[in-house]
């Protein structure tokens, strides 16, 4: 029985940034794509999800941008959150993995994002542990990420497989001795592993 490390995002739910960016956009259509490359890629983003930012500093520098729309803090919380949507194949395919191997979350992201999953996405709820980037500083691209997990499960890098949408996340996996399937929907992910 193996642990597998399952990835969140365009795993178990569809992730779409462009929702939020419309939603707070102050101008038309050029708008929406200069605030994701400021918060949804940017190395500012990156220091939210390592946990570097905290969510009230976060909030408050994109609520000061000029080209986001007044709004209220709440408003921009939800609208920060409300960019997934769960696969409907997770469920039942989490549950398939369950029957025979362990699955612990290990997720690059941010604690709001991840506060919503938790309530948008039940099955979360059923892991049996969670490796989140905000919590441990490292992204999965990042060796520290997988050398962490090794070192504090006391498990042997053999033992792991992660599950994972990303090839470069994939390939820092296997550099770190730990099998990876790099995911493109579930009936390919389930018979790859």
């Amino acid at each position: 029985m193996a642990i597998i490390l399952l990835d969140i995002g365009n795993v178990l739910v569809d992730v779409d940034f462009m929702i939020f960016c419309r939603s707070v956009s102050l101008h038309g259509c050029h708008g929406p794509d200069e605030l994701f490359g400021r918060y949804c890629v940017s190395e500012r983003k990156h220091l939210f999800d390592r946990g570097v930012l905290s969510p009230v500093d976060y909030l408050a520098t994109i609520a000061a941008d000029p080209d986001v729309r007044p709004m209220m803090r709440r408003e921009l919380k939800t609208a920060w959150q409300d960019i997934f949507s769960p696969k409907k194949e997770t469920p039942e395919s989490v549950r398939e993995i369950m029957r025979t191997h362990t699955v612990w979350i290990m997720s690059d992201t941010d604690p709001l994002h991840f506060t919503a999953l938790l309530n948008k996405v039940p099955i979360l709820r059923m892991a049996e542990r969670y490796w989140l980037s905000f919590e441990h500083g490292y992204l999965k691209r990042e060796p520290g990420a997988f050398h962490e997990v090794i070192s504090c499960s006391g498990n042997n890098a053999t033992q792991f497989i992660l599950i994972d949408d990303r090839e470069d996340n994939c390939r820092c996996a296997e550099s770190c001795g730990i099998r990876a399937v790099h995911f493109r929907n579930w009936t390919q992910a389930l018979h790859d592993l």
